[in-house]
Formats: structure tokens, C-alpha cells, sequence
């Protein structure tokens, strides 16, 4: 089974809406930034990222399958469950091999130049330091146009 497409509603949210109605989802990855607005999405897209503690039949979710959402850090934005920025971003670069690594990139890019060309406020867990050192400057280039 499949889950209904983005082109068939009018905004992300309506969308993400109609999906988690009545399911115990939280939007995680890139299908969080957009819940949170710091990104746009695309065109026609078809997959979502949730957290879960069952999997159902619908092969365009991306499953990530918790015992349950204890120790992960869940806002509500206009009545939808995803995950913080901060915890997105650190889920983000745990998981960066499987990623949208688009949409992360410039999400963060995003967030830097509102942030006044800063990523202070991103609370990096110490594990991933490393690895945010190494795309940070992906992110701050990312609308430099040479």
C-alpha cells in the first residue's frame, strides 16, 4: 500500500495532516524541517520520515521504529508531532549515510543566514561534532553563486 502523494493537497501540512490522523507518528528527517519550515519540500514528493512504534503496510514511509518516544525531543507545530530542530538536525547527522542530504544542507543553510550568519543555537551532540565540522561549510555556501 501506498500513501497518498503531496500533489494531492494544498500544502505540506494538509498532507502530513491527512497522514498522521489518528496514527501515534512523529514526523522525523527531512519530513520534520519541512514541518518546521526550514524546508521547502518538493514537487510531487511521496515519501515521509516518521518515528513509530509499529510499522504499517505503506512502502513510501520511511520507518524509523522506536520501543517508544521516550528521550526524543517532539514539538507541536499547528497540530502536528516531529521532531525539534535540534533533535532533527542531531537525528540528522547520526543518520547521515540515508539522508536527504538536500534538504539537510539547506536547511541548514536556512538557518544560518536567518540566524544571522551563526549556528549558534544548534545544540550538536558531542558524538557528531566531527561530522557537522565537516558540511557546515556546505551549508554556509550553499547560496553562493560564483
Amino acid at each position: 500500500m501506498r500513501i497518498d502523494t503531496r500533489s494531492n493537497y494544498t500544502s505540506n501540512s494538509d498532507w502530513f495532516s491527512s497522514i498522521l490522523y489518528g496514527r501515534d507518528f512523529v514526523l522525523c528527517h527531512t519530513s520534520a524541517l519541512e514541518c518546521l519550515g526550514q524546508f521547502p519540500g518538493y514537487v510531487n514528493e511521496n515519501q515521509i520520515d516518521v518515528y513509530a512504534t509499529i510499522q504499517e503496510p505503506y512502502e513510501n514511509i520511511n520507518w524509523n521504529i522506536v520501543k517508544n518516544f521516550d528521550g526524543i525531543e517532539i514539538v507541536n507545530v499547528a497540530g502536528l508531532r516531529c521532531t525539534s530542530l535540534n533533535q532533527t538536525v542531531n537525528d540528522m547527522l547520526r543518520d547521515y549515510d540515508i539522508i536527504d542530504e538536500q534538504s539537510f544542507i539547506q536547511a541548514l543553510a536556512d538557518y544560518y543566514y536567518s540566524n544571522g550568519e551563526s549556528f549558534d543555537g544548534l545544540q550538536i551532540a558531542p558524538e557528531y561534532t566531527d561530522r557537522f565540522n565537516s558540511i557546515k561549510d556546505w551549508a554556509v555556501e550553499f547560496y553562493v553563486y560564483e
